[in-house]
């Protein structure tokens, strides 16, 4: 490829080492609650058997990439769908705040 042909962001070093990035996919998993039940109570479930989990209604949800906690965040809804915002977003080294 021709230098008048690369991007604007070419130049900047944070931009050229993550540019290779930009196509691997990420799973990413909005935890809103966990429950521990032993495997004989889950066998005992039918349908709309209701779970209690570990979370409050209004506390924040986890985020997770890759299995890895990344963030924390609200459950929101958008037209028919459901969707999270990023209230607080882990940085490297940083353990997000309980």
């Amino acid at each position: 490829m021709a230098d008048d042909a690369l991007p604007d962001s070419a130049g900047s070093p944070e931009l050229d080492d993550t540019h290779a990035l930009n196509d691997v996919s990420v799973e990413i998993t909005a935890v809103l609650g966990t429950a521990d039940m032993p495997i004989s109570q889950i066998l005992k479930l039918g349908r709309g058997a209701v779970v209690e989990l570990n979370r409050t209604v209004g506390e924040n949800i986890e985020i997770h990439a890759n299995n890895h906690l990344v963030a924390k965040g609200d459950v929101v809804v958008i037209e028919d769908r459901l969707g999270v915002t990023l209230t607080e977003v882990l940085k490297i080294g940083q353990t997000l705040k309980q």
